[in-house]
């Protein structure tokens, strides 16, 4: 479980596996664990690594400056330098996405094949701006997530209709208790406020290479709906798979389908790196 300093803060992250490099970004308010089942099934093939957000899992509060995308994505590439990684494919979910297909954009020549899953370059729509910003300033101001706060928000990662006493829903309601108000008030507000404050930058990624990127989005994704994702992936001209049976968090409630998909395409845009 190693660690890098990144503008004077520990980053922690998870690598596992050998060959073609491929680098996955978690979802807010998640850690590295989110990726098990992906990790577990890449790694066969792919050296997998995992760094987790300021603030959530074993990283360090997010570094003063930290502002947007671009930031975000520039810590991402000071990983890779530190790793010698010249060349890698990107997945990412929500926010992974949106940092992600950032630094695809600004470096296109080292990643060579991006996922962006469940997430949007779209601004926030108004009114859950409005209501994410309330929330961030209720947990800024209480310094943990309040019981009835946790209940609102847990449904929103997973699909319309799951078991609320679900395994993965408990836990992960245990997860949104456990944040300390250090890690709240010093990374996990800054960085709401930093997602759902973002521009609409959706045409920005018509610079994308449409033959190496995929959008894929959970059929019943409640915060980032299917809508958000056949909009960038035509502003792309890329190809995009909706994943049946699955929320905000499709890679932990359809892995099956996820892994096959996206082993499936690193195979065809990756896999003669993956065997050299």
């Amino acid at each position: 479980m190693p660690f890098i300093t990144i503008a004077g803060q520990q980053l922690h992250y998870r690598i596992q596996g050998s060959g073609f490099p491929v680098l996955l970004g978690h979802s807010y308010l998640w850690d590295s664990a989110m990726w098990q089942p992906q990790i577990e099934a890449l790694s066969q093939k792919y050296q997998v690594i995992v760094p987790e957000l300021w603030g959530h899992g074993q990283s360090g509060p997010m570094p003063e400056g930290t502002r947007n995308f671009g930031d975000l994505a520039a810590q991402a590439s000071e990983l890779l330098n530190a790793l010698h990684i010249e060349q890698c494919a990107v997945i990412g979910l929500s926010v992974g996405g949106m940092w992600g297909s950032e630094l695809a954009l600004r470096e296109p020549n080292r990643v060579k094949a991006l996922v962006i899953m469940d997430a949007d370059r779209g601004a926030e729509p108004e009114a859950t701006f409005a209501q994410y910003s309330q929330m961030l300033n209720t947990i800024e101001s209480l310094g943990l997530i309040p019981p009835p706060m946790i209940e609102a928000i847990a449904p929103l990662y997973f699909r319309r209709g799951a078991a609320p006493d679900s395994e993965l829903i408990v836990s992960f309601k245990r997860s949104l208790a456990a944040f300390s108000a250090e890690q709240l008030r010093q990374s996990v507000v800054p960085f709401g406020r930093l997602i759902f404050g973002r521009p609409d930058e959706v045409a920005s990624l018509s610079a994308l290479n449409s033959e190496t990127t995929l959008v894929m989005c959970g059929e019943h994704d409640i915060p980032r709906p299917p809508s958000e994702a056949i909009r960038m992936a035509e502003a792309i001209g890329c190809r995009h798979v909706l994943i049946p049976d699955a929320g905000h968090i499709s890679c932990l409630e359809n892995p099956a389908f996820v892994n096959r998909e996206l082993l499936t395409w690193l195979d065809q845009h990756v896999g003669m790196d993956a065997k050299a």
